[in-house]
């Protein structure tokens, strides 16, 4: 059985790495990341769910999703789809369509990279294009070892 580390997040001036094990094949895992198991997964009851996710994943395909925050706020992000190499590799961008305190509206670059390990998948998360935005890339390291926390607990809930 996959012993499983704490998910692990880092952010210099540009780019934000976060890494889990996950105790799923990598299809499952993309699966919970681009399509509507993210409202499964994604958030807690005191911070903040995912809602209305919709995606049309091809390449130049549109995704978007609504964040509904613990205090009842609805606020909507999304982008599009630049590289699709199903199961290891997504690449998409990804904007807020509301004016985040950190980041504003500047659009940014997710990718999700899987790699098969012993018992179930690495996840790798880069997340680049903060140069100028410092703040916002520790703000985003921290919520994203917080959202790969939430899906090693998603999965490993079903083992």
């Amino acid at each position: 059985m996959l012993q499983l580390s704490l998910p692990q997040a880092m952010a210099n001036a540009d780019t934000v790495m976060a890494s889990a094990e996950l105790p799923a094949s990598p299809d499952r895992v993309i699966a919970a990341l681009i399509t509507g198991e993210v409202e499964r997964w994604w958030g807690s009851a005191d911070t903040y769910r995912m809602t209305g996710w919709n995606a049309d994943l091809r390449v130049d395909g549109g995704w978007n999703v609504t964040v509904q925050t613990a205090d009842g706020r609805r606020l909507p992000a999304g982008g599009k789809f630049l590289e699709i190499e199903m199961p290891r590799r997504i690449v998409q961008t990804r904007r807020y369509d509301w004016d985040h305190p950190a980041l504003g509206r500047k659009e940014t670059t997710v990718a999700y990279l899987l790699e098969v390990i012993d018992g179930g998948t690495r996840l790798t998360v880069c997340h680049g294009g903060f140069a100028g935005f410092p703040d916002a890339a520790a703000e985003h390291a921290e919520g994203w070892a917080r959202v790969l926390g939430w899906l090693q607990e998603y999965f490993s809930a079903e083992t």
